[in-house]
């Protein structure tokens, strides 16, 4: 499989005014674009301008929730991008988050593995184009039928962090999206991937947190509000505690869970930072970069994260792009 190198969207400003940031994407090498779904703009409408725009962009979803949508909803959105960008788009679907399906959308957060493997095998029924009638474990269809037939059925990959998700993505998915991982960590989960996958080849995409400034002192400090935001959350929490990551951690979250927020910050180690976070010159992070796909990534989507005041940001992507190297 060919190794992708992707960049997160939307970037920054209107999305109206990046057209020409996206060629420009394209000129220096990078193959794909990953938009995530938090408490911005939905996954798919930055895809769906790149779709119109820009060619040479494969478009991914990293991830959309299983919650937040009906299954025919979603699967209405994928086959809509697909037959726009034929061959050319990943539905990335994942459980996401507590946070974020149930406290911020009341969404009670039940049985997260169950949901995404629902949806999965519902989108995969979906696009045979027969009329579906049936008994899900977590919801039921019952006439549905998706009226577009794209040319090319898109890439399915499933959000994953521990073992049963990543399995799911191997036997049921066209492979995984990984998150917040170490370039180490990644030789342990391509392993259980590859484990599962019965000699198929699977598509493993990495959302890398990238901030190429030698500024350190200010970037670690920047770094810690990040991890804390993120490795607080239960799923995350319970993904480093398998990683092996709760020596580092276990102040943060014992203070975490006392109220403690300043506490919680000052006891996470710069180790975790330097793990985590890929930062330093820019030729040490494409390095680091590198790391990743000889341990078994196989599509980058860089998030550069502004922990620099300084850092300018469209250097910093020229700065790590195939071109640069």
């Amino acid at each position: 499989m060919i190794r992708r190198n992707g960049m997160t969207v939307p970037l920054p400003g209107h999305l109206h005014a990046q057209r020409d940031k996206l060629a420009q994407l394209a000129d220096w090498g990078y193959s794909d674009i990953w938009s995530a779904e938090t408490d911005g703009a939905d996954a798919f409408t930055p895809l769906a301008l790149a779709a119109a725009w820009e060619p040479r962009l494969r478009l991914g979803t990293a991830i959309v929730p299983a919650y937040t949508r009906t299954a025919p909803v979603i699967a209405q959105s994928v086959a809509a991008m697909a037959d726009a960008a034929p061959g050319r788009f990943a539905i990335g679907i994942g459980s996401s988050s507590n946070v974020i399906v149930e406290k911020w959308n009341g969404v009670p957060f039940v049985d997260p593995y169950k949901k995404v493997r629902d949806v999965v095998r519902f989108m995969h029924d979906a696009f045979s184009g027969e009329k579906i009638t049936k008994e899900y474990d977590t919801f039921s269809v019952n006439g549905f039928r998706l009226s577009i037939k794209p040319e090319q059925k898109p890439t399915i990959l499933v959000a994953a962090l521990r073992e049963g998700m990543l399995k799911l993505g191997a036997r049921e998915a066209d492979g995984v999206i990984i998150n917040w991982l170490s370039a180490q960590d990644v030789s342990k989960v391509a392993a259980v991937v590859n484990g599962a996958a019965n000699g198929v080849k699977k598509e493993i995409t990495a959302r890398i947190f990238v901030c190429p400034s030698e500024n350190t002192e200010t970037v670690m400090a920047g770094a810690k509000f990040a991890i804390a935001a993120y490795m607080n959350v239960p799923v995350y929490a319970d993904f480093h505690r398998w990683m092996g990551r709760a020596p580092l951690l276990q102040g943060m979250w014992d203070a975490w869970t006392a109220g403690d927020r300043k506490a919680a910050l000052a006891a996470i180690p710069d180790q975790a930072v330097d793990e985590l976070v890929v930062h330093g010159s820019a030729a040490h992070c494409r390095d680091v970069i590198d790391e990743y796909f000889k341990n078994g990534v196989t599509t980058s989507s860089l998030a550069i994260l502004p922990l620099d005041p300084a850092l300018d940001y469209w250097k910093a992507v020229e700065s790590l792009s195939p071109s640069a190297s």
